[in-house]
Parts: C-alpha cells; sequence; structure tokens
C-alpha cells in the first residue's frame, strides 16, 4: 500500500495548487486524475485572475511565465443601448486583474510538479474513499490496470462537480443548494485581434454576449443561446454574425471573425455544497460549488478555498493545531456565498430571461441605467470583480 499526508483527487487548477502550496510547505501529496494531462491541458476555461489568486501562483512559485505573459487589466466596457461604456477598476478600487488563461496556469503547475519529482497518477480509474471518519483513510483506485491503495491522513477533492468526491457521499451528510437558468453560453475561441483592450460586456435584446481574451492574438467569445441549440446548427459564420448583431457598432466594426479553434455549450448553474468537510475530506473548487462564469468568479474561488485549506493542512502539520482545519468551510462558505451573490446578480442584469415580462425587462434596463450615471454602484460592481478581501 502507498503512503503519503494528503491525497488530493483532481488534477485540475485546485488540485495543482493544493498541491504545490503543501509541497512549499513540506507536506507529502499524490494526486489521481481521472484523465491524462493531455486531456486536462484541453480544458478551455477561465482566464481571469484576482490579485489574490495571482499572488497565491507567485506564493507558490509559478507565477514568473503568468507574470511576463499575462495582460493587467484596469477595467471592463459594459455594451448596451448601442454604445459601450466603461467600469474603471482601477479608478475605483486600485486594483486590476489578470488576464492568463486556466490552460496556461495548469500548464505551469504541471510542470513544476514534474521538475520536483512529485507523484501525479493520470487516468486513475474507478476512484473510491473510505474510512472518513477514521484516523487513518484510504483512496484506492485502478492504474495502468493494477488495483492500488492509497493510506493517508487527508483526503482533499478537487475533481469538479461530476467528481467522484462528494458523488461518493451519503445524500444525508450534505445539503445543497441550486438555481438552473434558462440558457447557456456558446462560446468560441478563435486566433484574431481582441476587438477591445478590455473585455466587453454586451446586455442586447437577442441576448448577452462577451468579448474575451487569451492574449493579443487569441480571443474567447461567447453569446447566450437556448439549452436546445446544437453545435451543428452554429457554422463559425453564423457564430460572428449573431455576435457582431449583439455588440454597440464600434465594438463589432473592431471584430475580426476567424475559424475556430474549439466551441462549445455549456449550461449555467449556481450551486453550493454545505459543508465542504466531511470527516477528513475537505471539497474545494467545483467539487462544492458552481457560480455562473458571468462574475469571472469560479477559478479565484477555487483559488481561495486553497489558500484556506493550505493554510490549514500546514498549521495542523507544522503547528499541531486543527483550529484551521475546524473552521476551513465556514470560512471558504463565506467567501463562497458573496461571489455566488454577484456571479448571479450580474448574470440576471445582462442577460435575457425567457419568462421576463415587459416589467422585468424595464426593470433590468433601469438597472443598467444606474450603474452606469452612479459611481457608488460602479464601485460596488468593481469591488466585487476584483475580488473582495480574504478573511483570516
Amino acid at each position: 500500500m502507498q503512503r503519503t499526508q494528503v491525497a488530493i483527487i483532481g488534477a485540475g487548477p485546485a488540485g495543482l495548487l493544493l498541491g504545490a502550496l503543501l509541497h512549499k510547505a513540506g507536506i507529502a501529496n499524490t494526486i489521481l486524475e481521472l484523465h491524462s494531462g493531455e486531456q486536462v491541458l484541453a480544458r478551455v476555461r477561465a482566464g481571469i485572475l484576482e490579485r489574490g489568486s495571482a499572488e497565491l501562483l507567485d506564493e507558490a512559485g509559478v507565477g514568473r511565465r503568468m507574470r511576463a505573459e499575462g495582460l493587467i487589466h484596469e477595467g471592463i466596457q459594459l455594451s448596451f443601448g448601442g454604445q459601450r461604456q466603461r467600469i474603471d477598476l482601477q479608478g475605483l478600487t486600485g486594483q486590476s486583474v489578470l488576464v492568463y488563461g486556466q490552460n496556461e496556469l495548469c500548464r505551469d503547475l504541471m510542470d513544476d510538479r514534474k521538475a520536483a519529482g512529485l507523484t501525479t497518477h493520470y487516468e486513475a480509474r474507478h476512484v473510491s474513499l473510505h474510512g472518513l471518519g477514521e484516523p487513518r483513510v484510504v483512496v484506492r483506485y485502478q492504474h495502468l490496470g493494477q488495483a492500488r491503495e492509497l493510506a493517508c491522513d487527508y483526503i482533499a477533492g478537487c475533481d469538479g462537480f461530476h467528481g467522484v468526491s462528494r458523488a461518493g457521499l451519503p445524500a444525508s451528510a450534505y445539503h445543497s443548494y441550486e438555481r438552473g437558468y434558462p440558457f447557456g453560453w456558446l462560446g468560441v475561441l478563435a486566433d484574431t485581434r481582441p476587438p477591445a483592450d478590455e473585455l466587453v460586456y454586451a446586455q442586447h435584446e437577442r441576448g448577452f454576449a462577451l468579448c474575451s481574451m487569451r492574449s493579443r492574438t487569441r480571443v474567447r467569445c461567447y453569446i447566450q443561446c437556448s439549452l436546445s441549440d446544437r453545435l451543428e446548427s452554429w457554422s463559425d459564420a453564423r457564430f460572428w454574425r449573431e455576435l457582431k448583431s449583439r455588440l454597440d457598432p464600434v465594438t463589432a466594426a473592431a471584430l475580426e471573425p476567424a475559424p475556430s479553434l474549439e466551441k462549445s455549450i455549456a449550461p449555467l448553474r449556481s450551486y453550493v455544497t454545505e459543508p465542504l468537510r466531511f470527516g477528513r475530506l475537505f471539497l474545494a473548487g467545483d467539487a462544492g460549488h458552481l457560480v455562473p462564469p458571468t462574475g469571472a468568479k469560479g477559478l479565484n474561488l477555487a483559488a481561495s478555498d486553497v489558500r484556506y485549506l493550505a493554510r490549514a493542512l500546514t498549521e495542523h502539520y507544522r503547528d499541531r493545531s486543527d483550529a484551521g482545519l475546524a473552521r476551513y468551510s465556514e470560512q471558504a462558505l463565506r467567501r463562497v456565498w458573496r461571489a455566488e451573490r454577484f456571479s448571479w446578480s450580474l448574470t440576471r442584469l445582462l442577460h435575457n430571461f425567457p419568462d421576463h415580462n415587459g416589467f422585468d425587462q424595464r426593470i433590468q434596463q433601469a438597472d443598467l441605467d444606474y450603474l452606469m450615471s452612479s459611481r457608488a454602484a460602479q464601485t460596488v460592481l468593481a469591488e466585487n470583480y476584483v475580488g473582495l478581501p480574504l478573511t483570516e
């Protein structure tokens, strides 16, 4: 039987970042990942980092390329009513955000882990967790066709919404809060110049749109779509045409269509599991909660979960104190719910809901008008977008 101090389920950004921080603290850890490393890197996900998340990557020792290649954004653009207006993040809060793709972040963490000689088992199948309430827990899995066991002190479930960590728990062990949305996002990745220097969020009668980027030559653009839509119905030409129709004239004119490198449809969901601790299992990132991507909070919530958990585990092994572990769930959930509120409110502000009547639409327009005429309202949006302070 293998032995480690912390078993980490999932080699996404949460699991990899936790592994890096624990290694820096001298805590042995092993990562088990269902997919191959190539599949992990192929995931097209978030690309907006709050300052606290970027600093955590620096702390883990993997921030060099992020700092060299990431794009600092001091504002975001809102497009509605045929106009484009700017929210000055830096001027309103004194902070900015950093654009750096999640797959690049994972690449940096994977390279660092490999260079340090740390153990990651990719394509680990049939993972199951045992003895969560016992002094020693065991993870059973299959790797390279062989049944294996990994004994450990604690397990970090970082394997996402569909992972085994939460799915293996009895329904009575937790309570879930969920809200689905009656639409999805159709996203396209393409090598072309972004139509603006900052992200453009568009509210339009035809639906929401977003012009985001991964670099100065690669864009990630989205449009609100029906949950019944199918990818085969959306040619590149149709996507770019629909996107342009939802943008203000200046942004639309600057948009340069290009062949798609990746195209996908993702449903939107708000979801929270309470608590985030079950004996010796701790959930982090999407394994414990999901937010609509509108507020760019998913990756950043994973980072803050990992920050709290890494510090709690370090305190346990270094100081023989379990105070941090005892308050992990409450501490992480306080930040989770604030991000859930912001993501929900921004989604409600910018999307078209099929059940909205004329009154609802007028209220939405009034909210947008108020936002653009009130520095106080813009400050609230900016404070949440750049990231609320991390509690100690």
